[in-house]
């Protein structure tokens, strides 16, 4: 009998085995192998050529801010989101350097948001097999009136999550790094060191990427390769290797080459300088037409390809670069974020951070952006009064008024 109940549990582990990885194949047939197309409507492909000049704009700059041997990464997904929930406080001058700032002028902040909110949507479905989420939070000090519709915005079109903070709180950097680590699974850690005791408000981005190479790398053949810095310097480095057929263009000066992740919907573009020292000469190169016009010519080519590992973190405040991009009044007391609140604000900070490890499985990337906003403060110091002349003077009851005595010193020392 006993055998008899052996050879039926094993007879149903096999049959239940088969089913999973019938069901598992079937699963995986169903999945694309080539990118899916997201439709764009015309406020969408005039909001991404927007967002694309602004990225090449602010990563040239923070490039030209940056020492020559300094890695650099941004995501200027999260500074643009940042900063377009921002958009929505703005008024008058401070709206329109904003859209200056975000090269985004011809477009409402309507259009701005809806179209942002669609995109979201569309590239966090797009492919399964990359893990992308995108969060974003809107933190209000306890004392500090907020209008209720900017608020709602927030909500409606960017899935902000509200939170309250005490400004007198030691403890509010701990909570704001905190819930930014838990959206970037813990790629970004410890972003905010200390706050204005004058902060009202934070706005953060937060987004996280990962994805494993459609033609992945094997371990076996990453070997010990020389890698030639920018100083003229040698370093031995992990050197990822394989043979297969990337999308290439070769440029003036410049080879661009196309790694794609999942089915391809995403991709990692790597622009290489033919000298070692190139990187200054490509730069100026870069726009969002020339770069749409290299991804025109590229073709497919069998690639003997050798590729670093390489794993860092950045952090940049970029207060003075977006200054430099057209937005430094919402820096000012001059700024007007009305929209915002009845209470006169302006932004402290924009810092944003981000960090990124890629080897033979594919790439983890995160990045985090914060928008500061502090109550503008009136001028300080007393006010001089020197009563070294004639003066008049009246004594009376405050509650009903009724002057008691009045009088007049024209000589402080007369009897």
């Amino acid at each position: 009998m006993k055998n008899y109940f052996l050879k039926a549990a094993i007879a149903i582990s096999v049959v239940i085995s088969l089913t999973f990885l019938s069901c598992k194949k079937e699963s995986d047939k169903t999945l694309p192998t080539e990118p899916v197309q997201i439709n764009l409507s015309t406020n969408q492909v005039s909001l991404i050529e927007s967002a694309n000049s602004f990225s090449f704009d602010i990563f040239r700059k923070v490039v030209e801010s940056a020492g020559e041997s300094e890695n650099i990464m941004i995501s200027p997904l999260s500074i643009s989101s940042a900063l377009s929930m921002t958009l929505n406080g703005a008024n008058g001058a401070t709206r329109d350097s904003m859209l200056k700032a975000l090269r985004v002028n011809g477009l409402t902040p309507d259009i701005i948001n809806r179209s942002n909110k669609d995109l979201t949507s569309a590239l966090l479905k797009v492919d399964s097999r990359v893990l992308i989420s995108i969060a974003n939070s809107v933190w209000t000090e306890n004392n500090f009136v907020v209008k209720k519709p900017f608020i709602d915005i927030l909500t409606q079109f960017y899935d902000a999550e509200s939170k309250s903070f005490d400004i007198t709180d030691p403890q509010v950097p701990t909570l704001i790094n905190n819930w930014i680590e838990s959206k970037t699974n813990g790629l970004i850690k410890n972003m905010v060191d200390k706050l204005d005791p004058t902060t009202v408000m934070l706005l953060i981005d937060a987004i996280y990427f990962k994805g494993k190479w459609k033609s992945q790398f094997d371990k076996d053949n990453t070997v010990q390769g020389t890698f030639y810095k920018s100083d003229g310097v040698t370093e031995q480095v992990p050197m990822m290797k394989q043979t297969y057929d990337f999308k290439i263009f070769s440029g003036q000066g410049f080879s661009l080459a196309e790694f794609p992740y999942g089915q391809g919907n995403f991709v990692m573009d790597i622009i290489l300088p033919d000298d070692n020292n190139g990187i200054n000469n490509v730069l100026p190169l870069m726009n969002d037409n020339s770069f749409k016009g290299w991804l025109d010519q590229m073709y497919d080519r069998k690639t003997d390809l050798s590729f670093p590992q390489f794993k860092y973190g950045y952090k940049k405040e970029l207060k003075d670069i977006l200054t430099n991009m057209g937005m430094g009044i919402a820096f000012t007391n001059n700024a007007d974020f009305s929209n915002i609140s009845d209470i006169r604000t302006q932004l402290s900070f924009v810092l944003h951070q981000a960090f990124i490890e890629t080897n033979e499985e594919g790439t983890e990337a995160a990045a985090a952006t914060v928008v500061g906003i502090v109550a503008t403060v009136a001028p300080s110091g007393p006010f001089i009064l020197n009563v070294d002349h004639s003066f008049l003077y009246i004594i009376r009851e405050t509650t009903t008024n009724s002057i008691l005595f009045m009088g007049r010193v024209v000589d402080p020392l007369a009897n």
